[in-house]
């Protein structure tokens, strides 16, 4: 009866791609495009080294691994992530589990047939490990690393029920896929209810002091009470600044870095934002003794960082990565986001939010009545010298655009 079936599988799908079984278990071998909605293999594993770096280096890179696996047709073992940035709070720079941040059965719920995590414990060990050492060096071309992938889809390397990549981490391998598939590995990362009830407080409270500042207005008096909140990335801190002044020399664009004053000057141009409204700056800890940030901003946008609002007891509790993770949060829900078109931080939020209106059905960014409208400040905009419309470019070949900011552009329409 096997063998019937067997055939009759084979015969009725050859126009579909080699069928591989495993353990009675059929699955398509994988093209780059990665479009299969087949399952992936749970009985062969990839395993990476810890993932490092800030929040969203993480993120990118943790999107990196699941593709990787994907185009393997192989469960990723669920990888460890860092608590914090690698040049600070060394003390607390140690592993903390994927699922202590993000929930592990939603991810996989959410991603179903498109890529799967596994856990340790479902490594029966009967073959070994692999270990694939990445390359690294000017030598180590794109193509290479794509052969290197292909060939590991192929016998022996196939056989081994585990894949170890060792070497450097996800976020430095060269990358093969295209934007829209870190976007559905983005959109199944969801917080723990710890932490997204933190991100809860402090868009609450928010919300509340918008609302107490706009107690008179008419939209309250007819019973609206969700009150809308501006977001702005702000990156002014030394460290980046010096960053900037680099990247901008080296790449000979001078839309990277943007002072404060201008930053103040384009929100506050931007057409049809409703005043009086909180503005929140999700800002770096060293800005937070720094006042002026709260100062000189346009009569109706009332300016508040985590001190002045109260909430920095939340995020005290927390080391670097979950402080990071709240504040991601508390952006993306913003009703306006403004940020800097070359920072990962405001680029990932900008990539969920133009999925979101995907998912939603909107078909055009263009236009006042646009919803969850993104804007770059340090890209001037063709109207009332305000920031420039922001959408991330969905069509791109992959995500090295969102890195640098040329993934930004300011409407689309389909």
């Amino acid at each position: 009866m096997v063998l019937f079936l067997r055939t009759a599988l084979r015969n009725s799908f050859s126009g579909y791609g080699e069928l591989i079984q495993n353990n009675l278990e059929l699955v398509h071998t994988y093209s780059l495009s990665l479009d299969s909605d087949s399952g992936i293999r749970k009985d062969k594993f990839l395993e990476v080294p810890q993932i490092v770096w800030g929040l969203n280096n993480q993120k990118i890179a943790f999107a990196r691994a699941c593709l990787t696996a994907k185009f393997l047709n192989r469960t990723l073992l669920m990888p460890s992530l860092s608590a914090s940035l690698f040049y600070k709070e060394i003390d607390l720079l140690q592993p903390i589990s994927f699922d202590k941040v993000f929930q592990f059965e939603k991810f996989n719920s959410l991603c179903n047939g498109f890529v799967q995590l596994g856990r340790y414990s479902d490594f029966l060990n009967r073959t070994g490990v692999f270990e694939l050492q990445k390359g690294s060096g000017r030598k180590w071309t794109v193509e290479r690393d794509l052969d290197q992938l292909k060939q590991a889809r192929e016998d022996p390397t196939d056989g081994f029920e585990v894949i170890r990549i060792v070497g450097k981490n996800p976020f430095l391998w060269h990358d093969h896929w295209p934007v829209k598939d870190y976007a559905k590995v983005f959109e199944c990362l969801v917080l723990v209810d710890e932490f997204a009830k933190e991100a809860d407080k402090v868009a609450s409270k928010i919300r509340e002091v918008g609302r107490s500042i706009r107690s008179t207005t008419e939209s309250l008096q007819n019973g609206v009470d969700r009150v809308p909140y501006v977001a702005v990335h702000m990156r002014i801190e030394i460290d980046w600044m010096i960053h900037c002044k680099k990247l901008e020399q080296r790449s000979h664009i001078s839309e990277i870095c943007s002072s404060k004053e201008e930053i103040l000057q384009r929100v506050g141009n931007i057409i049809d934002l409703k005043t009086p409204t909180v503005v929140y700056l999700a800002v770096a800890d060293t800005l937070l003794e720094d006042s002026s940030i709260l100062s000189g901003w346009k009569q109706g946008l009332l300016p508040f960082e985590k001190k002045k609002l109260g909430v920095d007891g939340i995020y005290n509790k927390y080391p670097y990565l979950i402080q990071s993770a709240i504040d991601y949060e508390v952006c993306l829900r913003a009703d306006v986001f403004v940020g800097n078109s070359f920072s990962t931080f405001s680029s990932l939020i900008v990539l969920e939010r133009t999925q979101k209106m995907i998912r939603m059905g909107v078909n055009s960014s263009c236009g006042a009545d646009a919803r969850w409208p993104s804007y770059a400040y340090n890209i001037l905009g063709d109207q009332s010298n305000g920031p420039q419309r922001w959408m991330t470019n969905m069509s791109d070949s992959s995500l090295g655009a969102i890195s640098y900011g040329s993934n930004a552009i300011s409407c689309w329409g389909y």
